[in-house]
């Protein structure tokens, strides 16, 4: 039964959230600065996890390829189908479930839990829409830039990991990458990070919303938020694998 309480109450405050979509000018203001915070602010850690992701893509592949009938440019190939089809999304949607959920779970949490939101909703404010419609449309909006970037980042490490452990040419990498490019795999990528972003915003916005019982309960709140992001993101791959491929 408490499955089905908390889908009721997560499915309410997302219809919430839909009919409060139309009331931009009460989230603009917050809108844009979470923009910056999911967007800009997630950059430098998403850089780090694609450069080493493609590396260590490059060295795995060419150790388990290594083999004179082999030609060197399949290493580029199944590097940059597994970046572009699955790692950027998934990993990146991975590591900001725990950095963005739980920044979104504390602040909402927060919020609660100090009466902050009771106090706006005594003021007039519509605090679903002034606290949960702009993360969630930033998250909806800035992870597929975030999995764009990811995934150059991880070519991009891919073909400095081939080059200076002499395995890989990177004339034969982006050979290989370029035989097996497939503009539905991007698309596909794309697809995923949307639904990865909506997953993770909308998770917090639901876990920190709600949150009960002070400091210790915004805690609960954060950890839910991030283990439930991952359990989701791993579940609604699956789901978009074995519709759209």
């Amino acid at each position: 039964m408490r499955v089905f309480k908390e889908l009721g109450k997560y499915s309410s405050l997302l219809y919430q959230g839909l009919r409060s979509s139309t009331e931009f000018s009460t989230y603009r203001k917050n809108l844009f600065q979470e923009l910056v915070k999911v967007g800009y602010d997630s950059v430098p850690i998403i850089i780090l996890v694609g450069v080493f992701t493609g590396s260590v893509m490059t060295l795995q592949s060419a150790y388990q390829l290594d083999s004179a009938f082999i030609p060197l440019s399949t290493i580029g190939a199944i590097v940059s189908q597994s970046i572009l089809i699955e790692l950027a999304a998934v990993i990146s949607g991975l590591v900001l479930a725990g950095k963005v959920g739980a920044r979104v779970a504390t602040e909402l949490g927060t919020m609660r839990v100090s009466e902050q939101i009771d106090a706006l909703e005594s003021m007039g404010f519509n605090s679903v829409s002034f606290l949960v419609v702009p993360r969630v449309l930033a998250g909806i909006l800035m992870f597929p830039v975030i999995y764009v970037v990811a995934s150059v980042c991880g070519l991009a490490g891919g073909v400095a990991a081939g080059y200076f452990s002499g395995q890989v040419p990177p004339a034969d990498f982006l050979e290989g990458a370029r035989m097996y490019f497939y503009p539905w795999d991007v698309a596909f990528g794309v697809v995923k990070s949307f639904v990865f972003g909506f997953i993770i915003t909308s998770i917090a916005c639901y876990k920190g919303y709600f949150a009960t019982g002070g400091a210790e309960g915004v805690g609960n709140s954060t950890t839910q938020a991030t283990v439930l992001g991952c359990i989701y993101i791993l579940l609604a791959d699956f789901i978009l694998a074995a519709l759209l491929l």
